[in-house]
């Protein structure tokens, strides 16, 4: 039986998209071995949205694409402990779904981070 999932994130500078995600993010994580990091992320969810593409480009495996949206219980006080750590934010737009933004990684990816105000689908 499937007992978890492994999100890929790409980038153009794994090096500090991974210190960023140890030191600022704070993400546990193991050493698989020459500094390949894996991270633990929080309980999480999964979606169906309609899309264009179904792969992400250069994915020559045919695995279709995601987005990372990390949650949060306050996106204000969220924000404001990541600022502190200079990290910059894209506005915040109230959505149906929740209050969001985006921030970038070292190399430009970008992750979304919410505050839901739907029901979600694990326990805390």
């Amino acid at each position: 039986m499937i007992f978890g999932a492994h999100f890929l994130i790409y980038s153009t500078n794994a090096d500090a998209d991974r210190a960023f995600l140890r030191d600022v993010v704070e993400l546990s994580s193991v050493d698989v071995g020459g500094s390949w990091m894996i991270f633990a992320l929080p309980p999480g969810e999964i979606a169906v949205h309609p899309g264009e593409a179904a792969a992400p480009p250069n994915s020559e495996d045919g695995v279709t694409g995601a987005a990372v949206y990390l949650m949060c219980d306050n996106l204000e006080s969220t924000m404001k402990t990541l600022c502190g750590k200079k990290v910059n934010f894209t506005r915040v737009v109230e959505a149906p779904w929740g209050i969001v933004t985006t921030f970038s990684l070292p190399s430009g990816a970008n992750l979304g981070l919410y505050q839901p105000k739907h029901p979600t689908a694990f326990k805390r």
